[in-house]
């Protein structure tokens, strides 16, 4: 009797189980939402979790940075159960310093939400105003004019209208803490909505080749100084190149850095194929396997496509 009475309980729990189970799959967003604030809540209270009640947000800056590259990084594996997952990892941060934010009286992760919400409503007004946009263009115009708008209402409203205040820029909302590269990205992408750009591309990439002769010249007068000078100059031309031909420069160098280091692994499981080491070898075997690599990757490639086209 008391072995039937287990296996009913078993049973009844296990049932249970399934029950709060299948209500959690279909709960709302917003429900969901509303039980991960709770979770994170719970473990910054008194009794919850050591690491997470001595985070601050200095401390959780270098995850928000990692969260934000392996979102990336899952997008571009096209998996997207990684790719739900990371970005629930980046949502995480966003609760977490929320939280923090929460218990020093200063915002709740509800202000968050009702300022994005309230932006994306002023910032659309030819979808929830009377405002027309003939095209994406013209809505990124809009936007830039929106922004200003708002940017300079907060600097009368924080400064009080002093007169001495800096003269607004279209330029202003670029932030200083960006990457070089990104910074970069976003300073030329504001210059050219205001029509500030290249006519073609071809104008860019003579920037770029005129950029790189000043470098030159730089360094057969052995000034380190004009050098640097000159090779942030490149940079920003380069960076301006990819702006102007649509194409992330930050995410545009990551792939370019993951087929350096797959092509330079290769090299080394080559070398050692034939009982050496890489950095053992002269530079002229080494610019060999370099070559050899690049061919092999390149016939891959063929074989790939070529596959997918017999596919379809």
């Amino acid at each position: 009797m008391i072995g039937r009475t287990k296996e009913k309980s078993k049973r009844a729990k296990k049932n249970a189980g399934k029950t709060r189970s299948g209500k959690l799959k279909h709960l709302t967003p917003g429900e969901w939402f509303e039980k991960l604030v709770a979770v994170q809540a719970r473990l910054r209270a008194p009794k919850g979790c050591p690491w997470d009640r001595e985070q601050t947000h200095q401390t959780l800056r270098t995850y928000l940075l990692e969260e934000v590259y392996e979102v990336l990084e899952a997008l571009d594996t096209r998996n997207d159960a990684k790719f739900a997952e990371e970005m629930g990892d980046l949502l995480l941060q966003i609760v977490f310093h929320s939280q923090i934010a929460s218990e020093e009286g200063r915002f709740t992760v509800a202000d968050v939400i009702r300022e994005i919400h309230d932006k994306m409503i002023r910032r659309h007004p030819h979808v929830f105003g009377e405002t027309r946009a003939k095209d994406s263009k013209e809505v990124l115009r809009n936007w830039e004019r929106i922004k200003a708008e708002e940017r300079r209402a907060g600097k009368a409203q924080s400064e009080g209208g002093d007169d001495a205040a800096e003269a607004p820029s279209l330029l202003d909302g670029v932030s200083r803490a960006l990457p070089a590269t990104l910074e970069s990205f976003q300073l030329t992408r504001k210059a050219s909505r205001t029509g500030f750009d290249w006519a073609d591309a071809q104008g860019v990439i003579a920037k770029t080749r005129e950029e790189t002769a000043e470098l030159e010249k730089a360094l057969r007068d052995k000034n380190s100084q004009r050098a640097e000078e000159e090779m942030g100059d490149l940079l920003f031309a380069a960076v301006n190149l990819a702006r102007f031909l649509h194409v992330d420069p930050e995410i545009a160098l990551k792939k370019a850095n993951a087929k350096f280091s797959r092509r330079f692994r290769a090299m080394e499981a080559r070398a050692r194929e034939s009982g050496r080491e890489f950095k053992d070898l002269p530079r002229e075997e080494m610019e060999g396997l370099w070559d050899a690599t690049k061919d092999a990757e390149g016939e891959l490639a063929t074989r790939e496509l070529a596959k997918a086209q017999a596919r379809k």
